[in-house]
């Protein structure tokens, strides 16, 4: 499958720093973990690394510290083939993020701290339009601030790329960023935050989609965990499976996972239903595995999963 056209990525670096553990301390409680890992991480880098890997044209855009946590994401996208777009900002620092995995479960609690990249403005933005202006699909996250993303969703429309939101982390956004948007891909606390309505049903999913589609979005593809990804347009609406691809081990990279493997196969032309369960199959290898952009598959990977499958 050749690279396609060209990925462009807008978000946020950060270092996770990764504590697995029985449980979450009390407030005013110390506990002693199970084990500690220093990684990469960050919505849109970890994404940008899951395309990468897949084989994708892909430019991260970002602004980082001027420190060891910058060289290390340096490292991490030379080795998944993801060119940047970097703005130094030595008066900062390049974001670390606190994240809890519960030892039972895989499931995880996170905190981060931006640093860097809660400086990426729209006049930084502007500076790289013609990057953006040449991508087949841009994506950006709300990881950074709300108007730096605005800006980029409205330059990438303006040149008639494909846009995808992922609305995480949840925030409440300005009513025309989603006219922008020809894809927006929220869990279900997400879609719960943007719409008010509660999803715990394929069928709140569907409830959830239509009020995002009458705010003007293109198409909305909720993601459900273990049920898999709802593909919701004004004129379709299906359910594609989760694609099971062994033990769960952490969960953590999975909406990232999503994201990437879905740009991905936009950027080759790979028909919207079909992108999608794509997506399901790099999100099912990705949780099989600890950590975020560690965790992600190569293409031949998900091509032999699928063909399995």
């Amino acid at each position: 499958m050749a690279a396609g056209k060209p990925v462009v990525i807008l978000g946020v670096f950060v270092a996770d720093t990764a504590y697995r553990a029985d449980r979450q301390p009390r407030m005013g409680e110390t506990i002693l973990g199970n084990s500690f890992k220093l990684g990469p991480g960050g919505k849109g880098s970890n994404q940008a690394v899951a395309a990468g890997k897949l084989g994708a044209d892909i430019t991260f855009l970002t602004r980082l510290g001027v420190d060891a946590f910058a060289d290390m994401a340096k490292q991490t996208w030379k080795g998944a083939a993801v060119k940047s777009a970097v703005i130094d900002t030595p008066d900062s620092y390049t974001g670390a993020a606190y994240i809890f995995v519960e030892e039972g479960t895989g499931n995880n609690a996170i905190i981060v701290s931006p640093g860097a990249a809660m400086l990426i403005s729209p006049a930084d933005i502007e500076a790289h339009a013609e990057l953006i202006r040449s991508a087949g699909v841009f994506v950006t996250q709300l990881e950074q601030p709300i108007d730096a993303a605005l800006k980029a969703l409205e330059i990438a429309r303006g040149a008639g790329v494909t846009t995808i939101l992922n609305p995480a982390p949840a925030a409440s956004l300005p009513d025309r960023i989603y006219t922008l948007c020809d894809y927006v891909t929220p869990n279900e606390t997400e879609a719960e935050g943007l719409t008010g309505i509660k999803v715990s049903s394929v069928d709140d999913a569907r409830r959830a989609a239509d009020a995002l589609l009458a705010n003007g979005v293109g198409a909305v593809i909720v993601t459900l965990g273990e049920k898999g990804a709802l593909l919701h347009t004004k004129t379709r609406s299906e359910l594609v499976g989760a694609v099971n691809a062994g033990p769960v081990v952490e969960t953590t990279g999975a909406g990232d996972a999503f994201n990437g493997g879905l740009a991905a196969a936009l950027a080759k032309g790979v028909e919207p239903l079909e992108a999608v369960r794509f997506a399901c199959a790099v999100a099912g290898i990705s949780v099989t595995r600890p950590g975020t952009a560690p965790s992600m598959p190569t293409l031949l990977e998900v091509e032999a999963l699928l063909a399995k499958a």
